[in-house]
C-alpha cells in the first residue's frame, strides 16, 4: 500500500476536525472535532511508522508507541473537557461558546456613549 492513501485520509480527517473547531458553537462538538484531529495525527504516526519500518528494517516501532501515548492523553483531555463543559452547563445553562465568552467577559451590550451628557439628562433617559 502506498503512503499517499493514509496521508490523504489523515489530511481529510484533520481538515474536517479543524472546520468543526472553527465553525461549531457547541462545546461538546468542538471537543469531538479535536478528537478527530488527534485521530488524524495518530493515523499519520502509524502510517509513517509502517513505511519507515519497511525501508530500514527497524523493529522499534516508535510511531506506534507515540500513538498509544497520544490516545492516553486524548482520553484524559476528553474526560477533563467534558467535566468542565458539564460544570459550566450547570452554572450557566448553556454550552454555546459565544454566550459563554460574552458572559465571562462581563460586557454589557454596546450602547451609545452618554459620558458627555449631564446627570439630569441621564436620569430622564432611564426613567
Amino acid at each position: 500500500m502506498h503512503l499517499a492513501y493514509p496521508a490523504v485520509l489523515s489530511t481529510l480527517l484533520f481538515c474536517t476536525g479543524l472546520y468543526g473547531v472553527l465553525a461549531r458553537r457547541n462545546a461538546i462538538l468542538v471537543l469531538m472535532s479535536v478528537e478527530l484531529m488527534l485521530n488524524a495525527v495518530n493515523l499519520n504516526l502509524v502510517a509513517f511508522d509502517v513505511w519507515l519500518s519497511r525501508t530500514t528494517e527497524e523493529t522499534l516501532h516508535s510511531g506506534q508507541a507515540l500513538t498509544l501515548f497520544t490516545i492516553a492523553i486524548a482520553a484524559a483531555e476528553i474526560g477533563i473537557g467534558l467535566a468542565i463543559v458539564l460544570a459550566v452547563h450547570r452554572n450557566r445553562g448553556t454550552s454555546d461558546i459565544d454566550r459563554l465568552r460574552d458572559t465571562a467577559e462581563g460586557h454589557e451590550p454596546d450602547h451609545a456613549d452618554d459620558s458627555d451628557a449631564p446627570a439630569a439628562e441621564k436620569a430622564e433617559a432611564t426613567a
